[in-house]
C-alpha cells in the first residue's frame, strides 16, 4: 500500500492507495502558501511544506510515497522550478526529491507534477478507453496542461523536463470591449493565469466591479457577494441563474482558455480528447464547457469548423480527476521500470 499526497496551491491532501482497492482514508489541510502566510519568505514556506509532507508518511517497512505537486517541475530529476500559487514570484529552483530523500531516507519517493497526476488518472479511466492521444487542462489556483499517448502511456517533456506550462503564456482579455492588462501571481503581466485562474477570475471580477459599479450592485453576482457568499459560490449561482453580468464575466475569463484550445486543436489533429478539470472548471461544470464551445463556435478552426462543426464539441469534456490516484499510478509505473 502506498501513501499518496497531493500538494495543491490551496490544499494539501493525502491518503492510502492500492491499484486494486483505490484510495482510502482521505485527509486534507491548508497548504502553507504566500497568500495564507504573507509574513513568511518563500524559503520558510518551502521548509514548512517539506515538514508537513514528511509528517504525513507513516513509519513502516518499505514505505512508498507518490507525490502530486502543483508546480512547474522538472520531471527528469524532481526539481521544482517555481509555483506562483505557492510562492508567488519566487523562482529559485528547489530540488524537492533530494530534500525529501534526505529527510526521510526510509521512504521510496516518487514525485510528479499535479497535472501529470491528473492526466494519469483520467487516461486510466473508462472515459478515455477509446482514445489514443489525450490532453488535460487544469483550471484552478493555477493553469497548466499535459498530453499523453495512451498507447505507450508516455507524457513527453522538453530538455527542462517540462510540458504544457500554459498558465504563463501571453494572453489577452477584454471586458465590455475594453482590453485589460492584469498581473499574474508570478509577477508578470498579461499571462493566461492572470485572467482565467481562480485568482485571475477574482481580479477580473474586481475590474468589472470598478468599471460597472451600478450594474455590479444590482446584479445577482454582486448581491450574492454582499450577502457573504464566497466569489466561487456567488459566481456559480449567478451563472446558473443566467445573471447578465456573471455571464459576461464568464465569457471574458473563458475566452483566453478557448484561444489556447483552438491553437492546440489546430496544431495537433491527433487529439482525441481534451479534458478540462480543476476547481474552476468543475465548479462551473456544463456552463464552463458551454462558454468554451461558444467561443470556438464564434471563432473556430479554419475550414474544419465549417466542414466538421462538432470537431471541438466531440472532444472537449469537463471531468473531475483525482490527483491522489494519479500519484499512486505514477509511483507504480516508476517502480515497474
Amino acid at each position: 500500500m502506498f501513501t499518496v499526497i497531493d500538494v495543491g496551491g490551496t490544499h494539501l491532501r493525502w491518503a492510502r492507495w492500492t491499484r486494486e482497492n483505490g484510495v482510502r482514508d482521505r485527509c486534507s489541510s491548508h497548504t502553507p502558501n504566500f497568500r495564507r502566510h504573507p509574513e513568511l519568505p518563500a524559503p520558510q514556506l518551502r521548509k514548512r511544506l517539506v515538514d508537513a509532507i514528511c509528517k504525513l508518511v507513516p513509519d513502516e517497512p518499505d514505505a512508498v510515497v507518490g507525490v502530486s505537486f502543483g508546480a512547474a517541475l522538472n520531471q527528469l530529476n524532481g526539481t521544482v522550478y517555481a509555483s506562483a500559487p505557492l510562492w508567488g514570484a519566487y523562482d529559485v529552483p528547489f530540488d524537492l526529491l533530494d530534500v525529501l530523500s534526505r529527510r526521510r531516507t526510509d521512504v521510496d519517493w516518487h514525485i510528479v507534477n499535479d497535472v501529470t497526476a491528473a492526466l494519469l488518472d483520467v487516461a486510466s479511466s473508462p472515459l478515455c478507453a477509446q482514445d489514443r492521444k489525450v490532453m488535460l487542462v487544469t483550471i484552478s489556483t493555477g493553469i497548466a496542461a499535459r498530453t499523453i499517448d495512451r498507447s505507450t502511456m508516455r507524457i513527453p517533456v522538453d530538455a527542462s523536463g517540462l510540458q504544457g506550462e500554459i498558465g504563463h503564456l501571453p494572453a489577452s482579455a477584454v471586458l465590455f470591449g475594453e482590453p485589460l492588462v492584469l498581473n499574474c501571481d508570478c509577477g508578470k503581466p498579461g499571462h493566461l493565469s492572470a485572467y482565467s485562474s481562480g485568482p485571475g477570475i477574482a481580479q477580473m471580477a474586481q475590474s468589472l466591479r470598478v468599471k460597472r459599479p451600478q450594474d455590479w450592485a444590482t446584479s445577482l453576482l454582486g448581491l450574492a457577494l454582499a450577502e457573504g457568499l464566497s466569489l466561487e459560490e456567488a459566481f456559480k449561482s449567478a451563472v446558473v441563474a443566467q445573471d447578465s453580468l456573471a455571464t459576461k464575466l464568464l465569457d471574458a475569463v473563458t475566452a483566453p482558455i478557448a484561444d489556447i484550445l483552438r491553437t492546440a486543436l489546430c496544431l495537433d489533429p491527433d487529439l482525441d480528447r481534451i479534458v478540462l478539470t480543476g476547481g474552476v472548471a468543475i465548479a462551473l461544470g456544463v456552463q464552463y464547457r458551454d462558454a468554451i464551445l461558444q467561443h470556438l463556435s464564434s471563432h473556430g478552426l479554419y475550414l474544419t469548423s465549417k466542414y466538421n462543426p462538432n470537431w471541438a464539441a466531440d472532444r472537449i469534456v469537463v471531468y473531475e480527476t483525482d490527483c491522489l490516484v494519479g500519484a499512486g499510478i505514477a509511483a507504480l509505473m516508476a517502480r515497474a521500470k
